[in-house]
This record gives C-alpha cells, structure tokens and sequence, in this order.
C-alpha cells in the first residue's frame, strides 16, 4: 500500500444474492469476502453499491492495520457520491416452479 501510495483496497462484494431454492435453502451466495482481511487483523467494511436487477450488490473496502478513521471516511463518501442505498421493500414470494 505504501509503494502505490493508497489508503484503501475495494473489492467486488459480488453478484446480487441467488433466489432461495425451496428445498436446499440459500446456500453459499459466492461473491466476495472480507474473510482474509479479517483475519490478517485489517479492517474492512461494506459499503452498498447500487443494484442489479432490483437486487442489492456491495463493494469491500479494506485498510491498513490501525486505519479505522480513515476507512470509514472513504466508505461514508463513497456511499454519500453513489446513492447506492434503498429503502427495503416487501417483495412478492416467487412461484416454486413444481
């Protein structure tokens, strides 16, 4: 980080969560984790996106051991620039299909 000069890591929080099948449940959704960061002992935070096809999506953002402030400066203008935030909504239940 010191030699490209950055204050923080994004990545991909992945894709929107898959549809919960009936019999198996939700399963793994994939997509990105803040697992290595954690457990390395850096912070990181997730910080919404935007959506795709009226789903949620996130970003990670990680930082340097001891940067809290920082973080959550970058998280909180990202998320002020980007509007990726909604209200919650009710939803219709899909039909199952059998």
């Amino acid at each position: 980080m010191d030699k490209n000069q950055l204050d923080v890591v994004l990545q991909s929080g992945g894709g929107p969560a898959p549809v919960i099948d009936y019999a198996y449940g939700d399963g793994n959704s994939g997509g990105g984790s803040p697992a290595l960061p954690a457990v390395a002992g850096y912070p990181s935070i997730s910080v919404p996106a935007g959506f795709i096809a009226g789903m949620p999506v996130s970003i990670f953002l990680f930082g340097r051991a001891w940067s809290e402030p920082t973080l959550l400066r970058i998280a909180f203008a990202f998320e002020q620039a980007t509007k990726g935030r909604r209200p919650p909504q009710f939803l219709p239940t899909i039909s199952p299909g059998f």
